[in-house]
């Protein structure tokens, strides 16, 4: 057990960008990777009753373990974590956060980590000035960063082999200028090869491993109906007959299926509305144009264009089937002005186009999710002026002028 928790903390460190030592107390391991655990949504209530002194609970460790390979794709996230970097690289994020709001009926298993005293409001402002501040000064740095990247690709364009590339990275640009780096860098090649050859392994024995983990999920399932069966055997003779063969089954099945088509006709009416009233609404602005025709007209109409197809493309992707949504480290790469090629960066460069994404595509990307925090910030507002409203009816002698 105690071997499985510090594995636990080693790579769920590696995961959130700490620094982890073998020196760390082994109840500071086991609290860091139950938070990391409750953070990343496993819920199964057992393993955060498990002592913190890690004497037990080895197989409780192996289902969490098993779960973060197949929810996280852990192995893949260390892979691209322990690369050799180039120092092209630049981090896009346009998904939004899977994990669930508020998970009610759990919240006693979290870790017990809470405020024991009440924080003073000035400190929390004081926080979220700190942290305006720093993010700030973070933006500035990188936009320094990109002004130095945008140099050394343009100081050595045409001088790469590979045409589609045409210029040095900076570790290239750095291995030219001190090339007696050249060994430290052979090495850290020769750590992530390996590496890539024992995930390759990996992948061969996986199937393997997964059948063992539908053994091992059938072992801890039977062992947990005979424990209810052994509590409830007092009870168990008292049941009817008919609960054995779960009569509600077939009923909820039907009550699933009566939704599902409704769900269907729904969507479909709904589709039939949209372009009733878009259709309504274009002869409408086309009429109200024509009348109007002034220089002011233009400008305003095309804002509105603007922000209404911003709102019918959020709430197309909310309707369409999920698509995978750019995240982690993406390469820039230089391109010229000419008419032949597009400014994009890509995870990797190719001959064929679509390797490419677009800065277009990713900024549109993120104006749709400004517009929706926008909207989600305004509601919170919203409801926080309510509640301060009421809060202030109730205090006698005090008057609350609204900033």
């Amino acid at each position: 057990s105690l071997d499985f928790w510090r594995l636990l903390y080693a790579l769920l460190k590696q995961i959130h960008g700490g620094k982890w030592t073998e020196c760390d107390a082994i109840d500071h391991q086991i609290r860091f990777v139950k938070s990391a655990l409750w953070y990343h949504g496993y819920g199964r209530p057992e393993l955060y009753r498990l002592p913190s002194d890690g004497s037990a609970g080895s197989r409780e460790l192996l289902l969490a373990f098993s779960w973060l390979l197949h929810r996280l794709s852990l192995l893949e996230q260390l892979l691209a974590r322990n690369r050799v970097k180039i120092g092209d690289e630049t981090s896009v994020c346009t998904c939004e956060d899977d994990l669930p709001k508020s998970q009610k009926g759990t919240t006693e298993i979290a870790p017990a980590y809470g405020l024991e005293d009440r924080i003073d409001v000035r400190y929390l402002q004081w926080l979220n000035g700190r942290l305006r501040f720093q993010w700030r000064s973070l933006h500035a740095q990188h936009q320094e960063q990109c002004k130095l990247l945008h140099k050394i690709h343009l100081f050595t364009s045409g001088s790469h082999t590979d045409q589609n590339l045409g210029h040095f990275s900076v570790t290239e640009t750095d291995l030219v200028r001190q090339p007696e780096n050249y060994k430290q860098l052979l090495q850290l090649l020769e750590s992530e090869t390996m590496q890539l050859e024992a995930f390759l392994e990996w992948k061969q024995l996986e199937p393997v491993y997964w059948q063992w983990m539908e053994t091992v999920l059938d072992n801890m399932a039977e062992e947990g109906d005979s424990c209810e069966s052994h509590d409830a055997h007092g009870e168990k003779s008292r049941l009817p007959k008919a609960t054995s063969c779960c009569p509600w089954a077939e009923s909820l099945t039907g009550q699933i299926d009566r939704l599902s088509r409704d769900l269907m006709t729904l969507r479909d009416q709904l589709h039939e509305l949209v372009t009733h009233r878009k259709a309504a609404w274009c002869e409408k602005v086309k009429t109200r144009e024509e009348k109007l025709q002034k220089e002011g007209f233009s400008a305003t109409a095309r804002k509105i264009q603007e922000s209404v197809e911003l709102k019918l493309l959020e709430l197309t992707d909310l309707c369409a089937p999920k698509k995978k949504k750019l995240h982690g480290l993406y390469r820039l790469v230089f391109r010229s002005k000419h008419p032949a090629s597009k400014t994009g960066f890509g995870r990797s460069v190719s001959k064929e186009p679509a390797a490419a994404v677009s800065a277009t595509e990713v900024i549109r990307e993120l104006q749709m999710r400004e517009a929706s925090l926008e909207r989600e910030l305004k509601q919170l507002r919203e409801e926080c002026r309510q509640r301060l409203d009421a809060i202030a009816e109730g205090l006698d002698g005090v008057i609350c002028v609204s900033p």
